[in-house]
């Protein structure tokens, strides 16, 4: 499933191109226009406009529906897999170990580019090419079964964008299941400040504090938006117009109601904790 917003046409057919030359796998691709008719697409891509832009989670649940397949591959407009094989490959990793319950590929920006460290969804960042157990993703490519996908109640809707890759990993685990990051596979994508979105501080810290609310069992909850607060307090101490839209965000994570409530199980948290970080930081 492919989302797009319509802006980047070029993009946007290079993406759902490759995942058409992909070999070994039957693909049924679905383009979810966020607020646009999908238009001029190649060939056997079924299109699914949006009269409004829904969001980023919203977005790709709807396109959920649209498509068969025992496996879900979300793919943003602006990536795109350059190696043939990479579904079979990943679907591959998933059938040999059925504890892994979604999988993320290493991001590479395709004109070379040095990749941003945060595309590396660890503490320990460490090499690229290193595959681990990771409690976040990437968003912009993973594939993951569609019964560990509807499992999870899928992405989060009310967050419109920002950590919604947090939750669904977390709800991931809570399936008994992995999050793997697959340092042998690589997807494509430019390198593009987050910080390009005038929303981006407000709804960092709104949706941080909505995913804590969201999943996390009342004790927890404070150690792991104080954590973050502090963090957050320490990077942008210097921007002062950023940190004030940050705190702007954290009040509305309290005001305001986050929706679904479905804490994570104490043997899951023990899980995460023995394989390398508690939901706590």
């Amino acid at each position: 499933m492919v989302l797009t917003q319509g802006t980047r046409p070029e993009d946007l057919e290079r993406g759902i191109r490759s995942v058409l030359a992909q070999r070994g796998v039957s693909a049924d691709i679905v383009c979810v226009g966020n607020g646009w008719q999908p238009e001029g697409l190649p060939v056997g891509v079924k299109t699914l406009g949006l009269p409004t832009n829904l969001g980023i989670p919203a977005g790709r649940n709807r396109g959920v529906s649209q498509v068969t397949g025992d496996y879900l591959f979300f793919l943003d407009d602006d990536a795109s897999i350059p190696d043939p094989s990479f579904l079979e490959t990943a679907v591959a990793t998933c059938m040999a170990d059925p504890g892994i319950g979604l999988l993320q590929p290493r991001v590479v920006d395709p004109s070379g580019l040095p990749s941003p460290r945060r595309w590396i969804p660890r503490i320990r960042k460490g090499k690229a090419t290193r595959s681990s157990n990771v409690f976040s993703v990437w968003e912009g490519a993973v594939l993951l079964p569609r019964a560990v996908f509807d499992a999870t109640g899928g992405w989060a809707e009310p967050f419109f964008y920002a950590h919604e890759g947090i939750e669904l990993a977390w709800r991931v685990w809570d399936q008994g299941k992995r999050v793997w990051y697959a340092g042998d596979l690589e997807a494509n994508h430019p390198v593009i400040q987050p910080t390009r979105h005038a929303y981006y501080h407000r709804l960092n810290a709104r949706n941080r504090v909505w995913l804590a609310r969201r999943n996390l069992p009342v004790v927890l909850l404070p150690f792991y938006v104080a954590s973050w607060t502090g963090i957050q307090v320490l990077r942008w101490a210097r921007d002062p117009d950023a940190l004030k839209a940050w705190f702007g965000g954290w009040r509305e994570g309290w005001s305001e109601e986050p929706g679904e409530r479905r804490p994570l199980r104490w043997r899951t948290i023990w899980r995460m904790t023995l394989a390398g970080r508690a939901p706590l930081v």
